[in-house]
């Protein structure tokens, strides 16, 4: 179910605001561990100093004397398969480690520290390879295997900004299943952003992400158009989908609120048909539409008219069962050698 795009376009599964943790790491002398997976940028003030030493909005470890490597552990906020790593060692100049390697694995249930680290299955995800300072260094990732944590591990010590990575989400079936009527275009639910007419200030990816918003800085803002046109986001849903409640949330944008939205479907390669019509919006508001006998859908598109910004997008139904049908598929696939859903 891979798109053969840059995979920085693909949210990142480890993110704090989806559910990420870090969840234990064998060294933060300098710089703290959560810090790995905070959004946004790593900052840097360059008279920020405490007791332990210039502060860094990243993680950072001692200086090693002796042999070895320094190791974190994250949980992603939503499993899935990882295409794509970035290792942030953003401001990091003097202090970042040269080599890195990212490794991953999948749990069941709720695992401890303990459980993590005698896990004897961690598959590499990228091999033991050289980075740069102050720099995105940014790393394809190849295996298809379903990860439920991953783990990054530094050579010899160091900081690193940030840890991102990449993915696509790959529920459980039987998840979905037990939960019944839920968010089609949810991240966690697998749900993913496939085309996007206009990324300027802020990625559509935050449509999809869980909880409210809690400002206009966490959800998609398009550029103002100076042309006929409007702007645009297509989803790809967790699997073959009916919905039955369409909910569009212009929360905190009030000043720069579409002025209408339409909301289409398709199944698989079909065209395109109305599941809201053009409907006019208000600012900082959270519109539901209850949708009576919705055709079955793989993709949903919004259109906004003509540009600006939205907090939220749900789609909330369940799937079809040439959809569950689908989902058991990749994840027999995504899990050899696991237990298949029923």
């Amino acid at each position: 179910m891979s798109d053969q795009r840059d995979f920085r376009q693909l949210p990142d599964l480890a993110l704090r605001t989806l559910g990420g943790g870090v969840v234990w790491a064998n060294d933060e002398s300098f710089a703290a561990r959560e810090n790995l997976i905070s959004p946004g940028p790593s900052v840097f003030d360059a008279g920020s100093f405490g007791h332990k030493g210039k502060v860094y909005d990243g993680w950072e470890t001692r200086r090693r004397r002796e042999p070895g490597y320094d190791e974190a552990i994250v949980r992603l906020g939503a499993p899935g398969i990882v295409r794509g790593v970035v290792v942030d060692t953003s401001w990091f100049t003097g202090n970042y480690p040269p080599e890195v390697a990212v490794d991953g694995l999948e749990v069941e249930g709720h695992p401890t520290v303990a459980d993590l680290l005698a896990a004897d299955d961690w598959t590499p995800l990228l091999m033991r390879t050289g980075v740069a300072g102050d720099t995105e260094n940014e790393f394809d990732v190849t295996s298809d295997r379903r990860v439920t944590h991953v783990r990054l591990r530094i050579f010899p010590d160091g900081g690193v900004a940030r840890l991102r990575v990449h993915g696509e989400a790959l529920p459980d079936p039987r998840l979905l299943d037990a939960l019944g009527t839920v968010d089609l275009a949810a991240i966690e639910h697998g749900a993913r952003v496939v085309g996007c007419s206009n990324i300027f200030y802020s990625s559509p990816n935050n449509l999809l992400v869980p909880g409210p918003p809690r400002s206009m800085g966490e959800g998609w803002e398009t550029a103002r158009r100076r042309d006929d046109g409007n702007d645009w986001v297509e989803v790809a849903l967790a699997a073959e989908s009916v919905v039955a409640v369409a909910e569009v949330d212009t929360s905190y944008f009030l000043h720069n609120a579409p002025g209408w939205a339409t909301l289409r479907g398709r199944a698989g390669e079909g065209g395109w048909f109305d599941l809201v019509p053009r409907t006019p919006l208000q600012p900082d508001t959270r519109h539901r539409f209850v949708l009576d006998a919705a055709p079955a859908a793989t993709h949903v598109r919004l259109d906004i008219f003509p540009d600006g910004g939205m907090a939220r997008l749900r789609l909330h139904g369940h799937l079809t069962p040439d959809g569950r049908t689908a989902l058991n598929d990749w994840w027999r696939t995504a899990r050899p050698g696991r237990t298949a859903p029923a």
